[in-house]
């Protein structure tokens, strides 16, 4: 199960966020039943004073979680570069999720400024990991730069509308030498089984179990939905037909000559 990114290797496929739980406990609990490895967090909210945001980082174990500081909030090129250079001087380390994100009603990414900038922090020694919309000449033109990975949308952030771009992500996978990871938009595990059974290496998870009635369930329940759609891809699924095939042989059946 094993996946590696920038040389580290991660052996749960599930990456985690720190958004919108009720409370830190849970999101503590929730982590740790996920699975997860890595743990996703804005730069923003790891030094304010901003209610909401105190004490974050009390409640994630970094001895147990990588931590991967994203670019939240963040509308443009230059504001995201400046974002990622502030975590690294904070000391964090010097991956970065990479988020340009100028629409404030779909929160869809912003495909050049996410390039831009990307070129820039990838020069700069950063580990970049950029959120994009589901688009296949912008993904590999990320891993042409150097970027870490890609990080294609299912749908909109937050929606929970599931995987409204499969088709896209899976040339993506096709395309790919760096591990794809499906962010944004999933609201049930077997949505997350379903782009694992395609080839994906990776998913990111944060509202469907944040905002779940239980997360903490859910966040189980998306770590077997991650582990059985990657088994499923690796065992290799029966090819589609059009017409029906019996499961039992019709030879030696009683009556029959």
């Amino acid at each position: 199960m094993t996946v590696i990114i920038a040389g580290k290797s991660f052996n749960s496929r599930l990456i985690a966020g720190t958004g919108k739980f009720t409370d830190f406990e849970t999101m503590q609990k929730a982590h740790i039943a996920s699975g997860a490895e890595m743990v996703t967090v804005a730069i923003r909210r790891v030094d304010t004073g901003a209610p909401g945001h105190v004490g974050l980082m009390d409640y994630i174990d970094t001895n147990k979680f990588w931590l991967l500081p994203n670019t939240a909030g963040c509308q443009t090129a230059e504001e995201a570069i400046r974002v990622a250079r502030l975590s690294k001087a904070m000391g964090i380390n010097n991956w970065i999720k990479l988020e340009v994100i100028p629409d404030p009603k779909y929160l869809l990414p912003d495909p050049i400024g996410t390039l831009e900038a990307a070129k820039i922090l990838v020069k700069e020694g950063f580990i970049v990991l950029p959120y994009i919309n589901a688009d296949p000449v912008l993904a590999k033109r990320l891993e042409e730069i150097g970027c870490a990975t890609v990080m294609p949308l299912a749908s909109p952030i937050g929606t929970g509308q599931g995987v409204k771009t499969l088709e896209n992500i899976k040339i993506i996978i096709e395309q790919a030498n760096v591990p794809v990871i499906v962010d944004a938009g999933l609201g049930v595990p077997s949505e997350a089984a379903l782009v694992m059974e395609q080839g994906a290496d990776m998913v990111m998870v944060n509202t469907a179990i944040a905002l779940a009635e239980n997360p903490v369930k859910m966040a189980e329940a998306f770590k077997l939905g991650v582990e059985a759609g990657r088994m499923a891809y690796e065992a290799g699924r029966i090819p589609v037909k059009a017409y029906a095939s019996a499961s039992s042989p019709l030879t030696g059946i009683v009556g029959k000559n």
